[in-house]
């Protein structure tokens, strides 16, 4: 009875489940239609908060059709609605009306990946005095590994996304998706710091170089097999943002 009446929810055209009766003795088709509806509102509603800049890039209207046909294919798995919406992206990459906006899918990614990094756990960042002292011995700087935030996250996209994402934090959204080149590829670094979470652009090299990082490569194998990057930017941008959490000269980090 229960997985029939969890089938049908999501159902539009599915009939009432049978046995289902009304304190009051009222047609229960009519009450579960009602209910079917709040439940899909309930999805449709989660993911708009999930991606507001995929909204905002098809329109309210477009994006609720969207979201609902990504509902009804796919049920949550959690209660907890916050984490609703994994797998909206490749929903996106697939869904015909959305063709025509190849970067869509893409900017869902970003948009799940800060819902990650907003529910990752707590980490307090190396502090700047302790890092540069290890940045401080040269020679041992290659066999130096780092230990990065666990909100920490990376995105590498053919498409603008980190430039789509900031242009709808602007005041004058308009200008700034104008001034946008959407023939730009971008690598997007996401990470919380305290109750923010900052999407940053890094280079194509840079992203290589975390992705290392986050393998558990040394600093200078991670340097060495990365496209050309600027090191000392890319350092410098993960210690202003709190991303370094432990930095040990050799053996494996605790």
């Amino acid at each position: 009875m229960s997985a029939a009446f969890a089938r049908a929810l999501l159902q539009p055209d599915a009939p009432c489940p049978a046995g289902l009766k009304t304190w009051n003795g009222s047609d229960p088709a009519k009450r579960f239609a009602v209910y079917r509806n709040n439940v899909v509102v309930s999805l449709v509603d989660a993911l708009a908060d999930s991606f507001p800049v995929v909204q905002a890039l098809v329109g309210e209207e477009f994006f609720r059709a969207l979201a609902a046909e990504f509902a009804r294919a796919n049920p949550p798995r959690s209660p907890v609605l916050a984490w609703y919406g994994d797998g909206f992206a490749d929903f996106v990459e697939n869904f015909p009306p959305a063709a025509g906006l190849p970067y869509l899918a893409d900017v869902a990614r970003l948009e799940w990946l800060r819902v990650e990094a907003w529910h990752a756990a707590d980490a307090k960042p190396l502090p700047l005095a302790e890092m540069a002292a290890r940045l401080a011995d040269e020679a041992a700087l290659p066999a130096l590994r780092l230990a990065l935030h666990p909100s920490l996250r990376l995105l590498r996209s053919a498409h603008p996304v980190v430039s789509l994402w900031a242009a709808h934090q602007a005041e004058d959204v308009s200008a700034a998706l104008g001034a946008t080149d959407f023939a730009d590829a971008e690598a997007a670094l996401v990470v919380r710091d305290g109750l923010d979470v900052d999407i940053l652009r890094i280079e194509p090299g840079a992203a290589e170089f975390v992705e290392s990082l986050l393998r558990g490569a040394a600093l200078g194998e991670a340097a060495q097999t990365a496209a050309p990057f600027d090191l000392p930017a890319t350092l410098g941008l993960l210690l202003r943002s709190g991303t370094i959490i432990e930095a040990t000269p050799s053996g494996r980090i605790s």
